[in-house]
């Protein structure tokens, strides 16, 4: 909270958690929405009247009303109880004790077992045949943290057999989300989940801690002051594409990263890849301020800028200093086969809430991508 950063974590007393949600889900103010990333980036596809989503997760009696009537859910995936994720969400410069947050965010905490089984996986995978998907989306890895390392280490093994059953020209995007087990963050990068993936989205929080999990670049760096460096997320963002993606000499899928943080977003893809890289990366910036306000579109007096006007592109001797031109707001550059697109977010100055932010961002940002055929 000091920070403002997002985080998420497994509550592992299963009575103790019970007991807080029961309480909370009681009061007469609260409020349910739909929850699970996959759950919100299904929900935001589904909001596209063209758009069918095929939903594989635990699905309880109280999600499973709030779904969008575009989204199906295979009779497996239907269980008798809802799991519940609780959101604290606090508002810039609310205080708790001696903390004050520096802009608005949430705190996550759950008792998943079902999500963090991955107990849909394979009932997923084998709906495929009938659905016949364009993209897959996958998520929900961080939910594995709360089992044991021995169950969660051969869970992501089998997690990993079932990816690799998913037919190679449907384009497959991993949104990362708040981890803490550096060891399990490797093990997922280095030989398990990264080289079977087309893309991933992640935040300022995942990047530091994949660069950590791995000793890349800035691994010393252990937050942010601030806004995050362009400079040295678009470093991390070359490293991550470099060591772990697609190359001549290596067998991964790898192409495409959707980085999104308050101010700014980068979509960094392997050039030949992906097409129509502008309109994603600003419909995610978009999304980003009418979702936080609430709002069907921009409203000028509601938002405010926080991105750099400047910056450099690089920190390696690679970079050069970039200005700002608010009549073309995106910003390209090239490097070494990758290519960046950066673009500002109007950031919403009283946010109605601020969870499920970045799956609106990343399913956004899908929407208007084009992946050419390998």
């Amino acid at each position: 909270m000091e920070k403002g950063a997002a985080a998420e974590r497994f509550f592992s007393d299963k009575e103790s958690f019970q007991e807080i949600a029961g309480i909370a889900s009681g009061f007469s103010e609260a409020q349910h929405y739909v929850g699970g990333n996959a759950a919100l980036i299904g929900q935001k596809l589904a909001t596209n009247s063209n758009l069918k989503v095929l939903l594989c997760g635990p699905v309880g009696p109280k999600l499973h009303e709030l779904l969008d009537d575009n989204v199906f859910v295979p009779p497996e995936s239907m269980q008798e109880v809802d799991e519940f994720h609780l959101i604290l969400e606090y508002q810039a410069a609310e205080q708790w004790g001696q903390l004050s947050a520096p802009n608005a965010n949430r705190f996550i905490f759950s008792h998943d077992l079902s999500n963090g089984a991955m107990n849909m996986l394979e009932v997923f995978v084998s709906s495929l045949d009938e659905f016949q998907p364009d993209l897959v989306v996958l998520s929900g890895l961080h939910m594995m943290e709360g089992q044991s390392k021995e169950i969660h280490q051969k869970r992501l093994l089998e997690a990993v057999i079932s990816i690799s059953d998913i037919p190679t020209d449907i384009p497959v995007h991993l949104e990362l989300a708040s981890m803490t087990d550096r060891d399990f963050m490797s093990s997922i990068m280095q030989q398990q989940v990264f080289p079977l993936v087309n893309s991933i989205g992640l935040n300022e929080q995942e990047l530091l801690f994949l660069s950590q999990s791995a000793s890349g670049p800035y691994a010393s760096l252990t937050s942010w002051t601030g806004i995050p460096d362009v400079g040295i997320v678009s470093d991390l963002l070359f490293w991550i594409l470099k060591e772990y993606g697609s190359q001549e000499d290596r067998a991964s899928d790898l192409t495409r990263i959707h980085f999104h943080t308050l101010a700014y977003h980068i979509l960094a893809t392997v050039d030949g890849s992906w097409g129509n890289q502008v309109a994603a990366v600003a419909a995610g910036a978009r999304v980003a301020g009418t979702q936080a306000c609430a709002t069907e579109t921009i409203v000028t007096d509601r938002v405010f800028l926080k991105a750099p006007l400047e910056f450099m592109t690089s920190h390696t001797g690679a970079g050069s200093k970039v200005s700002l031109n608010p009549r073309d707001p995106v910003v390209a550059w090239h490097r070494e086969g990758i290519s960046f697109h950066f673009t500002p977010v109007l950031v919403c100055k009283d946010p109605v809430r601020t969870v499920g932010l970045g799956d609106a961002i990343s399913a956004e940002g899908l929407l208007y991508s084009e992946i050419y055929p390998q």
